[in-house]
């Protein structure tokens, strides 16, 4: 098992401090299932995203990757997937 877990919590944090407060009503309720579009991040964002997440918790995520997972949810496994081969 990884030293550390990626939640949705800090999924909410990296996106929130990427995008300014601005989008912090968009994190509200139950997103976890949400399509990213919808909660209005773009693919750009979503990159933005990754490379925070890469830096935060060492680890590197294709690109391919941040493009398949279109929810929450769908991102926060990858990133523990990726967590568990460093661990």
């Amino acid at each position: 098992m990884p030293d550390k877990e990626f939640t949705l919590n800090d999924l909410k944090r990296i996106l929130r401090e990427g995008s300014g407060d601005a989008a912090e009503a968009s994190l509200d309720g139950d997103i976890l299932d949400t399509e990213f579009d919808a909660l209005g991040y773009d693919s750009l964002a979503l990159l933005e995203t990754g490379g925070r997440v890469e830096r935060e918790y060492g680890v590197t995520l294709d690109e391919s990757a941040l493009a398949d997972a279109v929810t929450p949810r769908a991102l926060v496994d990858v990133v523990n997937e990726h967590l568990a081969r460093v661990a």
